[in-house]
């Protein structure tokens, strides 16, 4: 119940700023949720205990993805600066395409590739890419972008739905791929994200910085996702 309760506090603030604010944000969680909830028991299957999170969103994933979002939010109300929404579009344009690129590519297929060296690894593994995966990413950068346009927003949004949105699910790849924490089931003989595996063993780190999870990097990538969004009011 935490979770809902940060979703309508994050939601309750959008709105303070302006419709415009809770649309975006809506559509959002609307889409990932159901995209989330499509082939569930394919996604279990294809990842095979890799995945340190599966299911109904947490309160972390809820600020990790709309945390940045509703910072904006929060500016644009203290400041009045309406321009502040072309950063918080490319933030939210970032957890979008993260989020379909995620779902969609660990539904559709059991391997993937690190998007360092492209070596074969194992669906929903922090950093690896599937081709489903990354066209579902940029249609979740042109979806953001195209509600931008039926928002009326200033033209600036659409190219920061874009830079940001592509550019921003690409920096959590590369930040999953090379900085986020491993972990290893000695047991199992298997890489993980789970502080305890499915086995029930607790798991050992073996790599990438300490407490840096999965959440850790989708809150990076959002925040990538805003930088590059403020490159367009340039």
């Amino acid at each position: 119940m935490a979770h809902r309760a940060a979703a309508v506090a994050l939601g309750t603030l959008c709105a303070a700023a302006g419709w415009e604010w809770a649309v975006l944000l809506v559509a959002f969680f609307v889409t990932g949720t159901i995209l989330s909830r499509a082939g569930e028991k394919q996604k279990k299957a294809n990842t095979r205990g890799i995945a340190e999170k599966s299911g109904a969103r947490d309160v972390w994933q809820v600020g990790a993805n709309g945390g940045v979002y509703g910072i904006f939010a929060l500016a644009s109300i203290l400041t009045g600066e309406s321009l502040l929404i072309i950063p918080a579009v490319g933030a939210i344009a970032a957890s979008t395409s993260d989020t379909w690129a995620t779902e969609v590519g660990t539904l559709y297929s059991g391997t993937a590739r690190s998007i360092l060296g492209l070596r074969r690894v194992q669906a929903g593994t922090s950093g690896g890419i599937t081709f489903t995966g990354s066209v579902a990413g940029v249609a979740g950068a042109v979806f953001i972008a195209l509600l931008s346009t039926a928002l009326a927003l200033p033209a600036e949004s659409v190219t920061a739905a874009l830079a940001g949105g592509i550019g921003g699910s690409l920096i959590d790849s590369t930040l999953g791929a090379t900085v986020q924490s491993r972990r290893w089931c000695v047991p199992c003989g298997r890489e993980t994200e789970r502080t305890v595996h499915t086995c029930g063993v607790m798991t050992e780190h073996r790599g990438g910085l300490k407490g840096l999870d999965n959440d850790g990097v989708n809150l990076l990538g959002s925040m990538g996702g805003a930088a590059l969004g403020a490159l367009c009011l340039l």
